[in-house]
């Protein structure tokens, strides 16, 4: 009978924890986990013998920040050091340190990681019902509607922090500017447009004294947050501007519809096409397979725009302006949707 794989290494950030993290790390131990990777995110010198007391463990390895640079620079340092130190794991599995996620949770997360083909985030699935704080309820609510329509991602539970973490995704995310909560959103849109499977395991919902452990900010993260899932909103406004600016720039100089329309978007797909590609979709795909279906998008935009434009101009007696911004209002949901889904999205899904 074939062995099961060996599970794959655990990943804990921590800032200023309670002892829950030593009864965490004791479990994991004790579950038969080889590596255990604890980052101490610039807790303090009053932390210190609590994050000593873990090495009497083997199995953990401690690595430290001098000061705190947010969750998200402290799952990049995990991940920079597993890459280089565990070179045969199938990734990392990451888990909170505020005594959110049972030990057997995580070693069903981290058994389904090593099962997987290398191509699958695997992320653990709370329930958010009665007696889940507020905060978290609306949170993942608000989140979990807005990255539908982001990423295409129709997932129940956005913010959770324990995940299965294929090693291919582990070392493209050491490339993300982020570095707060935000970053786990940023990964779920790294996964999604390059070509990363998602998939989602029920685990126990555990809320400790209305989770007042957690270092999560209401106000300050969740505006981070949001601000990922904005970014596309926001790309397209400025599309949205310099297009039209161009537009009458060029109207002012001649009356033809056709060259306005042409110049202005070529200015509006110059700065789109680079801006949606790395600050939006975080796609790391080639310019020769993304770009040409990006100008065939923007050609078969163009056409429709234009088409549109006429018809609402010399048939219905729009303004030519009006025309314009109701026509390109009407269009931007279908634009995006083919961006999100065929443009900057993986063909196929990445090898190991």
């Amino acid at each position: 009978m074939r062995a099961p794989p060996p599970l794959p290494p655990v990943l804990i950030p921590a800032y200023k924890p309670a002892e829950t993290l030593a009864r965490l790390v004791d479990e994991l131990a004790a579950r038969g986990f080889g590596r255990v990777l604890v980052v101490d995110d610039g807790s303090g010198p009053a932390y210190a013998p609590l994050f000593e007391s873990l090495l009497r463990h083997p199995q953990v390895t401690l690595l430290r920040h001098e000061a705190n640079r947010g969750k998200g620079e402290a799952l990049k340092t995990g991940f920079h050091h597993l890459l280089e130190s565990c070179p045969d794991a199938a990734g990392a599995v990451t888990a909170d340190a505020d005594g959110q996620h049972l030990p057997e949770d995580i070693e069903r997360i981290a058994r389904r990681l090593a099962e997987c083909d290398g191509a699958t985030l695997v992320l653990g699935c709370r329930r958010f019902g009665a007696g889940v704080p507020w905060r978290s309820r609306f949170g993942n609510l608000v989140t979990a509607a807005a990255m539908r329509w982001i990423a295409g991602l129709r997932l129940a539970d956005t913010q959770t922090g324990l995940r299965g973490i294929p090693r291919a995704l582990a070392a493209r995310l050491l490339k993300t500017k982020t570095g707060g909560y935000e970053f786990e959103l940023d990964m779920l849109l790294m996964a999604k447009h390059e070509g990363f499977a998602v998939c989602e395991l029920p685990i126990a919902t555990v809320y400790l004294d209305d989770n007042r452990g957690s270092h999560f900010n209401p106000l300050r993260d969740s505006m981070r947050i949001y601000f990922v899932l904005l970014r596309f909103m926001l790309v397209s406004l400025a599309t949205a501007v310099i297009d039209n600016t161009v537009f009458r720039l060029v109207l002012g100089l001649t009356p033809a519809l056709p060259e306005a329309q042409l110049a202005a978007r070529a200015a509006a797909l110059a700065f789109q096409y680079p801006a949606a590609r790395r600050a939006v979709f975080h796609s790391g795909q080639p310019h020769r397979r993304q770009l040409p279906r990006f100008l065939a998008v923007a050609a078969g935009h163009a056409l429709l725009s234009y088409a549109a434009i006429h018809w609402l101009t010399q048939e219905q007696g729009f303004a030519l302006f009006a025309a314009k911004i109701a026509v390109e209002t009407a269009l931007f949901p279908l634009n995006f949707l083919i961006q999100r889904d065929w443009v900057f999205t993986a063909a196929r899904k990445p090898l190991r």
